[in-house]
């Protein structure tokens, strides 16, 4: 684990919740009781989930979110630092419960979800402002949207390096601040169209179109991932001045077993190119994220599914993955 003393190649500030998933032949009608056949607990939360994927291929990373003052909190906070993760700022909130979700999975694939952010909900503005070393010292700033939104907005603004915001979950009208003070802006299909107000991002034509809607509402550089169809990407016009927007050819697996945490795999997966091949031109970095991603779907469970980076090896300086995307 990194002291505060040294630099960090990505901070995250965001969330921590704790999955809580039964598995029943068919999702229960409402005062229905039903036996399930499993049940299983995880480690999830955006923010959490891309910390650690960083973390596992070998970044320095530190995390700023919030727990409760309960069991659960104070496994979760155990486990991030046994990743690798500075926990430093990550409380354990007296009087508040960890955030958790309690998920129902049928046999068919369906799902009912219920979220209670707990802790969560407690990320705000001067937690990014108490300790300005942090932020000083990282390379790559990662935020996302289950926290409050101006907790977010105060870490971009305290923040000096590339930041990524993932756009998730998706909500309307975000504020265009949040919008334009990323460097990088990225978000998969369906949180495209929402944000974008389009029908649809269904292929990578549409990526291109949303990519621009985003770029003219305050984005600057835009990544739209798209899962077994890659990613679109354009950076930020004032960078090369061309316009153009780029497809990212995706990575073939041979079978998909659980797509859970594959968007906070690439998340965390790019953040760590990002940092640590600082000459990279940011189409390897995408590709060398979707590579990560692909490792992820193949393996059951979110965190637990994210390779480490003796499992996957990348390219001494992502070079080689120049042919994975062209222009569109």
């Amino acid at each position: 684990m990194s002291s505060d003393g040294d630099d960090y190649d990505v901070l995250v500030f965001g969330s921590c919740i704790v999955d809580f998933i039964s598995y029943v032949p068919r999702l229960p009608k409402v005062g229905e009781t039903l036996h399930g056949s499993r049940f299983a607990t995880g480690n999830g939360g955006k923010g959490a989930n891309q910390c650690v994927a960083a973390a596992r291929l070998g970044s320095r990373t530190a995390f700023f979110g919030k727990l409760g003052d309960d069991p659960w909190g104070a496994a979760y906070r155990t486990a991030l630092a046994a990743e690798g993760v500075n926990v430093e700022q990550v409380d354990l909130l007296p009087g508040e419960s960890t955030g958790i979700a309690q998920i129902n999975v049928a046999d068919n694939g369906d799902n009912q979800i219920v979220i209670v952010t707990g802790a969560n909900k407690r990320l705000a503005p001067v937690d990014a402002f108490r300790r300005p070393e942090f932020f000083e010292r990282a390379r790559v700033l990662v935020c996302q949207l289950e926290t409050p939104i101006d907790g977010t907005i105060a870490a971009m603004q305290s923040f000096r390096g590339i930041s990524i915001l993932n756009a998730a979950p998706a909500v309307t009208n975000l504020p265009r601040a949040i919008l334009s003070l990323s460097t990088i802006f990225c978000v998969n299909e369906t949180e495209a169209a929402l944000i974008a107000g389009m029908p649809s991002v269904a292929d990578v034509q549409q990526a291109k179109v949303a990519t621009r809607k985003l770029q003219t509402m305050g984005c600057k550089t835009v990544i739209v991932t798209l899962g077994e169809k890659g990613a679109v990407f354009a950076r930020a016009l004032d960078d090369n001045g061309d316009g153009q927007v780029y497809h990212v050819k995706p990575q073939k697996v041979d079978k998909v077993v659980d797509t859970t945490g594959a968007g906070d795999a690439f998340i965390g997966a790019l953040a760590h190119c990002l940092a640590n091949y600082p000459d990279a031109k940011l189409g390897n970095c995408i590709a060398a994220a979707n590579r990560v991603a692909a490792w992820s779907v193949q393996l059951p469970g979110t965190q637990s599914s994210f390779p480490r980076a003796d499992e996957i090896e990348l390219p001494a300086d992502l070079a080689t993955l120049q042919d994975q995307w062209d222009c569109v």
